[in-house]
C-alpha cells in the first residue's frame, strides 16, 4: 500500500470515528414509547407538506425575500454603506437565548474564538449564493435550504471533528458582536454542547474562557453542558455554575439520550437545586439523521417537566415541527418556555395567541443563521403590540434568568 492509499485510508477511518461520534452507536431503551414509530414519521412528512402549502396564506401574507441581506425590505431593517443589514428600528434590547459559537472537536486544531473576519459564513448561508436564497419567513427555517445547502453543512459538521472548518473559523465572538450591534441585541446566551467524546470536547471550557478572555461577559451569558452518562456531570456542572454558567444547555438527539432517562434526572435535579434552567433542543427540525429523530420527540420528555416543577425548562425552536405537541405542555406546566427560533411566522403568531407572549424567549440559533432572520419574524407578528414585543424580546428571558444565580452567588 502506498502513501496516498494509507492516507486515504486514514481519512476514510476518520470520517467514520466523526460520523458515529456525530450520530452515536445505536439506539437505548425498548417498548413502544422508545420506538420511532410509523406514525412518527407521517406526522413529520405530514406537518411539512401542510406548512408548504400553506406558507403566504396566513395573516401575514407574502413574506419571501432575496437571502438575509433582502429583510432590508422590511420597514425595521436596512443596508449599511459597507453592504451588510442592520436594524433601524426598535428591538427593545432584545436578549438572544439560543446562540453558539465556532465549534472545533476530536481532531480539529483549536479555533482563535478572537477573531474578526470580513464576513460571517453561516451553517446554513442564504447570503452565500450570489443573489441570495429564497427566505420565506412563513415556513420553519430549514425548509428556505436544498440538497445543495445540506450537502454543504453534512461536509462542514464532519469538518468540525477532523481538520477544522473554514465556516467555523468566523463563528468568533467579534463577529457575532458585530451582528448583535447591526440588529439592535443586547445580550446573548452561548449554548455548548457536550458530546461524549472521547477527547477534543470540552466546548463549555472553551467558550467560557474565550468569553472571559474577550472582556464581553456582559453582553455574552456563558452558558454550560454536561453529557448524561459522563460519571463527573454533576461535579462538572458545579463547577461551572461556580465559574458564572447561567443556563444548561442538553440536545438528546446530538448527546444520544432520552430526556427522561435516570441519568438525565440526576442533571435536572441539581439543575434545580442550583437554580440553572435548561435549554432543550427540542422537537424533530427534520434536518436530523434518521438514527436520531426519536430522541428528540417531546413525549420523552413529559416526565421531567412533571418532575422537577421548580426547574426552568426552555424547549428550544418551540418543539420545531413538533409544535403541535409543544403547545399543551407549555400549557400545562408553569415552568416551561418555548423558544421562538426556526418557526414561521403564522405558527409565532399561533404561539402568541395559544401559549401567551408572556411564555416565548427569543433566540437565533447562531451561527446556523443570521440574527436578522429569527428578529424579523418577531417584529412582524408583534407589529402594534408593543408589550408583546417587548417580552418576547427582552423581558421573559430577564424573568427566566433572574432566578439563575449569577457569578459569585453563594447559592453555588
Amino acid at each position: 500500500m502506498g502513501d496516498l492509499d494509507r492516507r486515504l485510508l486514514r481519512r476514510r477511518e476518520l470520517l467514520g470515528l466523526a460520523w458515529r461520534s456525530t450520530l452515536g452507536l445505536g439506539l437505548l431503551g425498548c417498548g413502544p414509547e422508545r420506538e420511532y414509530q410509523p406514525k412518527d414519521a407521517a406526522r413529520l412528512a405530514e406537518q411539512r407538506l401542510r406548512e408548504r402549502m400553506q406558507a403566504g396564506r396566513g395573516p401575514f401574507g407574502s413574506l419571501r425575500f432575496r437571502g438575509y441581506r433582502g429583510l432590508a425590505e422590511l420597514p425595521w431593517f436596512e443596508i449599511s454603506p459597507e453592504g451588510r443589514l442592520r436594524l433601524v428600528g426598535d428591538a427593545a434590547g432584545a436578549i438572544d437565548l439560543h446562540a453558539h459559537l465556532g465549534m472545533a472537536l476530536l481532531f480539529a486544531p483549536d479555533l482563535d474564538l478572537q477573531a474578526r473576519s470580513p464576513r460571517v459564513q453561516h451553517m446554513l448561508d442564504c447570503d452565500g449564493l450570489p443573489g441570495g436564497c429564497e427566505l420565506d419567513l412563513d415556513v420553519y427555517v430549514n425548509d428556505n435550504f436544498g440538497d445543495e445547502a445540506f450537502t454543504g453543512l453534512r461536509r462542514t459538521l464532519i469538518e468540525q471533528f477532523l481538520w477544522g472548518s473554514d465556516q467555523a473559523q468566523t463563528h468568533t465572538i467579534p463577529n457575532l458582536l458585530d451582528e448583535m450591534d447591526a440588529m439592535g441585541i443586547a445580550k446573548a446566551a452561548i449554548l455548548p454542547i457536550a458530546f461524549g467524546l472521547p477527547f477534543g470536547d470540552a466546548l463549555t471550557e472553551q467558550w467560557m474562557e474565550a468569553i472571559r478572555v474577550s472582556g464581553a461577559g456582559a453582553r455574552l451569558l456563558p452558558g454550560a453542558s454536561v453529557h448524561p452518562r459522563d460519571p463527573d456531570k454533576i461535579a462538572r456542572l458545579r463547577g461551572y455554575a461556580a465559574a458564572g454558567a447561567r443556563i444548561v444547555k442538553l440536545h438528546p438527539a446530538g448527546q444520544r439520550f432520552y430526556a427522561d432517562e435516570p441519568v438525565a434526572m440526576e442533571i435536572y435535579a441539581e439543575c434545580q437545586r442550583m437554580r440553572l434552567p435548561v435549554f432543550f433542543h427540542a422537537g424533530r427540525a427534520g434536518i436530523e439523521p434518521e438514527a436520531g429523530l426519536n430522541y428528540n420527540l417531546l413525549r420523552h420528555m413529559r416526565g421531567a417537566l412533571s418532575a422537577f416543577p421548580r426547574l426552568q425548562f426552555v424547549l428550544g425552536h418551540a418543539g420545531a415541527r413538533d409544535i403541535a405537541e409543544a403547545i399543551p405542555l407549555a400549557r400545562r406546566h408553569d415552568n416551561v418556555w418555548l423558544g421562538t427560533h426556526g418557526q414561521g411566522a403564522t405558527q409565532l403568531a399561533r404561539l402568541m395567541r395559544e401559549v401567551g407572549a408572556e411564555k416565548l424567549v427569543f433566540g437565533s440559533d447562531w451561527p446556523w443563521y443570521h440574527l436578522g432572520a429569527s428578529l424579523a419574524k418577531v417584529l412582524i407578528v408583534t407589529e402594534g403590540q408593543p408589550e408583546a414585543r417587548q417580552a418576547i424580546l427582552r423581558g421573559n428571558a430577564e424573568r427566566l434568568l433572574a432566578a439563575a444565580p449569577g457569578p459569585g452567588s453563594s447559592d453555588v
